[in-house]
């Protein structure tokens, strides 16, 4: 499967503007860790950003945790993909499917999906809500904060670790990718 191929599976399965957002975040920062830690399969870590959410819309993923990560398996059978390592990774993100990270791959999605929104977050604090203004000590600051953007999970953030980069290295990956596709995100 191609990027082109991924994204039009992603807009036959999520019509919410804001998932489609987060998706392509997820998609830029997960491209900017390949770029680090695995160059050779950046589209594919894009690919895995971009479809790591993909049932957000098609199960009750609030009131059964479980479920959220098996769901966008299922759908991409439904559309004809076989792949192991994408259906794993895709439920490794959310370790209440049972599936917990354990490859480099599984553990920069982890990280990279809460990372996204914690980036936009700190992004919509600042008065022109850009993330061009989002400096790297600011959501090094705000991380701290823990009842600021309090839904991200800084743990999971914290598992970049595992993959040999670290916390700050994943803020400097996520500023530097999300800021180039700022005008998608709508930041």
């Amino acid at each position: 499967m191609n990027r082109e191929q991924a994204n039009a599976i992603l807009e036959k399965y999520m019509e919410g503007e804001p998932y489609r957002q987060h998706s392509y975040a997820v998609e830029a920062i997960m491209r900017g860790l390949a770029k680090r830690l695995a160059p050779e399969e950046e589209e594919y870590w894009g690919i895995v950003g971009m479809l790591h959410d993909l049932d957000e819309e098609h199960c009750d993923w609030k009131n059964h945790p479980e479920v959220h990560g098996p769901t966008s398996v299922e759908i991409l059978k439904k559309e004809g993909i076989d792949d192991t390592v994408l259906f794993d990774a895709i439920k490794a993100h959310n370790p209440k499917s049972g599936m917990k990270a354990k490859t480099t791959l599984q553990y920069a999605v982890l990280a990279a999906d809460p990372m996204s929104g914690f980036v936009k977050a700190v992004a919509q604090i600042y008065p022109d809500k850009k993330i061009a203004s989002v400096k790297h000590k600011s959501v090094a600051k705000r991380f701290n904060e823990l009842r600021f953007a309090s839904g991200a999970n800084r743990d999971y953030m914290e598992m970049i670790e595992f993959t040999g980069l670290s916390l700050d290295d994943l803020i400097d990956v996520a500023l530097e990718e999300m800021n180039v596709i700022a005008d998608v995100l709508g930041l």
